[in-house]
């Protein structure tokens, strides 16, 4: 939606100093004996903050707002001792929470190289080439009654560099993609395949179905290979290649023709590749959605006490 948008902020360390921005981001210079810069950058993700920053910001293509409106917001400033304290505790919390992610980016990246070390790099001569429908089953069929109340999930939501979605929601049912845990999501049309836009599904209550925009394409394993291996391959940079060279329609509205992607041409690997690679998937999955679990719990936690501890209804120990 026009002039809407998220404010964006960031603390500069010193040891990048000097530094210089684009046109876009205003500099910020804080007075030191008043305020600690990590507690504003909080300060200012407030949703409050947020909603007057939109509201001021107008409803052009590119929504802005000039310095003296930045100036106009209000600060309600603690002491300088309880700033720091806040933002240490907020701090802590981010801390916990990029590790995890990065957890995750590192199994993630394992799982890829260990595909494609297994099913690309060594592959046998003895090995048949195939198709990827041998290997995956595309838009399987999942049940939906119309006007059910299920989780939806939007293409925003989708993540360009890691397994897991953004967030989703309960909606009843009309029509769409419909899938089910260990089921992978692909975006089928332009910019968001281009993009990177992927899902691996694990959120939902074992045997619930969920559904989604009509641009997800839906992949699910055969051949005993594990869930995961769906998501690897949606990850590979050939097969997304390819997916692209399927796309169809006119300029900016393009979508991946299925058919024609199901012709990528993959070597059908031996059973024992296949069951090293299932075991490998078996052991970081669980840990995967450990991590994102906690980062949910985490998220949560800390955008609940941002706002309770800069009205001061949490009281901080110093």
């Amino acid at each position: 939606m026009a002039g809407i948008f998220l404010v964006k902020n960031a603390v500069v360390p010193k040891d990048i100093l000097p530094a210089n921005t684009n046109q876009a981001l205003a500099i910020l210079r804080l007075d030191p004996k008043k305020a600690n810069p990590i507690f504003i950058s909080y300060y200012l993700r407030q949703p409050q903050v947020i909603d007057f920053v939109n509201n001021m910001s107008g409803q052009s293509a590119q929504p802005n707002i000039n310095f003296e409106e930045i100036k106009s917001i209000d600060l309600l400033l603690p002491s300088l001792d309880t700033q720091k304290s806040i933002a240490s505790i907020l701090s802590s919390l981010d801390d916990k929470i990029d590790l995890l992610h990065r957890q995750n980016a590192t199994l993630e990246k394992m799982a890829e190289t260990l595909f494609r070390q297994w099913f690309v790099e060594e592959a046998k001569e003895d090995w048949e080439i195939g198709r990827i429908s041998d290997l995956i089953d595309f838009n399987p069929t999942r049940k939906l009654t119309k006007g059910t109340i299920a989780p939806f999930l939007e293409m925003s939501e989708l993540s360009t560099i890691t397994y897991s979605p953004s967030s989703w929601y309960d909606r009843a049912f009309s029509s769409g993609s419909k899938f089910k845990n260990g089921d992978t999501l692909l975006a089928r049309i332009t910019p968001c395949l281009e993009n990177g836009k992927a899902a691996y599904i694990d959120f939902l209550e074992d045997e619930q179905i969920a559904w989604g925009s009509t641009e997800f394409i839906v992949m699910s394993p055969k051949n005993n290979l594990q869930d995961f291996f769906a998501y690897v391959i949606a990850r590979f940079q050939d097969f997304k290649d390819f997916a692209e060279s399927c796309m169809q329609g006119s300029s900016g509205r393009q979508r991946v023709d299925i058919e024609n992607l199901k012709s990528y041409e993959i070597a059908i690997p031996s059973d024992d590749v296949i069951n090293d690679f299932n075991k490998f998937c078996l052991s970081i999955v669980p840990k995967l959605k450990s991590n994102q679990t906690q980062i949910r719990t985490l998220t949560t936690l800390r955008d609940t006490l941002l706002p309770k501890l800069m009205r001061g209804e949490v009281r901080v120990e110093m």
